[in-house]
């Protein structure tokens, strides 16, 4: 997610490194790459212009302070513009009234039934909200089994009137069938639909006229770059909705649609699509945003995901093991198993500060715990809770076990107890006893 645009923007700004305060002649040069580094990413070319514009003005306008190099007051002000650009503040979601109705909206394949079961799992999970997912896609086969098999998943009711191919009466039903339920949050996924098609278009606001939702969203596919904005504009002409959701943030995005389209239809982004899984959805923070984009990473989104799969009562469980030295491989896989649910470990990683930057060659397989697991699987009940009695002919059974090698199963261990080690040093001698640790290892 917009790799290819922090590393453009990352030069730019090395280009005033050594100088000794910012001019008008030394800042042209950073403005010129800025720009082409927004117009790389797909940005409008009149919003990359005024962008440059402002930067340019508020640097010329500022004096360097002596704590601040000219190119960290650059990174300053580039940052704040961006920010600014994406919207500035978090907007959430207007869940007022006893029956709050959210209205999906979007091209074809722009991720809406996906997107519709997070938002539902979020609301449930985050909000503890009764939610009913509603199914008003009558176009698309197999559709509306989509979407029951999304609300299986996460635990929650589909509405389908699998013969109606009325979707406004379908829309009307299930508000009906939600307040007699106790459901307060109604989701209603609508078919994709192209601008162009008016027909379409009209069947849309038609439904947005009969249900007058809360909240009408635009899911549009963050891939697609400057197209998603002009899409946007379109169908915010005709239906005026409250927010955008940009899905497929996890791919190779340039990152266009994010940076342009607030300035284009003047509407936030409310929540961005990060994964495949239920879990894989984040409300959108624009300072956090260009915090990632500048390489700064996004430390408050990664203390929230982890705070997320915190568990109060286990951790106590792992400290008196801990204390005991009875921290086993059935805890390692645990922890493992915790980090994994916090999402994709390329996103997690860029959420780092300077991580982004030190690994941006390094492919990061999500899958890189599997080797991991598969040789705690292979071992025996006594042996994952007791590490020591592992000897060399149980090490060749549970490489062979779980299709790797004894110099993996060997890493492994030594991983397993340095980490232990560390663990210990922790809850024993406080810092100063982990750091002269980590000084031996690195010896």
């Amino acid at each position: 997610m917009f790799n290819n645009l922090s590393e453009k923007l990352d030069k730019a700004l090395h280009v005033l490194k050594g100088h000794g305060q910012i001019t008008e002649i030394n800042v042209a040069e950073t403005l010129k790459e800025i720009r082409r580094a927004l117009l790389d990413a797909d940005v409008n070319f009149k919003i990359a212009k005024t962008f440059t514009a402002t930067v340019k003005e508020k640097a010329l306008g500022q004096n360097v302070l002596t704590t601040l190099n000219p190119s960290q007051l650059m990174v300053k002000i580039v940052k704040d513009e961006l920010t600014s650009l994406m919207g500035g503040d978090s907007v959430g979601l207007n869940l007022s009234g006893a029956t709050t109705v959210i209205l999906m909206s979007g091209l074809q394949g722009s991720g809406k039934t996906t997107f519709s079961g997070k938002l539902a799992h979020y609301l449930k999970t985050k909000k503890t909200k009764q939610v009913l997912l509603v199914g008003c896609d009558v176009y698309r086969p197999a559709a509306i089994n989509q979407l029951q098999v999304v609300g299986e998943q996460i635990g929650v009711e589909v509405y389908a009137e699998i013969e109606n191919k009325n979707p406004v009466d379908i829309a009307k039903n299930a508000i009906k069938h939600a307040k007699a339920n106790g459901k307060n949050v109604v989701i209603i996924d609508t078919a994709g639909r192209l601008a162009v098609d008016k027909e379409m278009m009209t069947e849309i606001a038609n439904i947005h006229k009969a249900v007058e939702p809360q909240e009408t969203l635009f899911v549009v596919d963050a891939m697609t770059g400057q197209d998603a904005v002009n899409t946007a504009k379109a169908f915010n002409d005709i239906l005026n909705f409250d927010g955008v959701i940009l899905t497929k943030l996890d791919g190779d995005t340039r990152g266009g649609a994010a940076l342009s389209i607030k300035s284009v239809v003047n509407k936030p982004i409310k929540f961005i699509g990060t994964g495949e899984k239920m879990e894989a959805i984040d409300v959108f923070y624009p300072e956090r945003m260009a915090d990632r984009i500048l390489g700064m990473g996004d430390v408050v989104s990664l203390v929230e995901r982890a705070q997320e799969q915190y568990d109060e009562v286990e951790a106590r469980k792992i400290q008196k093991k801990i204390a005991k030295n009875q921290f086993g491989f059935d805890d390692f896989l645990k922890q493992i198993n915790q980090i994994k649910k916090m999402g994709n470990m390329k996103d997690l990683v860029g959420m780092i500060p300077g991580a982004g930057k030190m690994m941006k060659d390094v492919d990061i397989d999500n899958n890189a715990f599997n080797g991991i697991e598969a040789i705690i699987q292979s071992m025996t009940l006594k042996e994952r809770q007791e590490p020591t009695s592992i000897d060399a002919s149980r090490k060749k059974r549970i490489a062979k076990g779980s299709g790797t090698s004894v110099q993996e199963v060997n890493q492994l261990m030594k991983q397993f107890n340095q980490m232990s080690k560390m663990m210990k040093m922790m809850q024993g001698g406080g810092a100063k006893n982990m750091m002269n640790m980590m000084k031996g290892m690195g010896r």
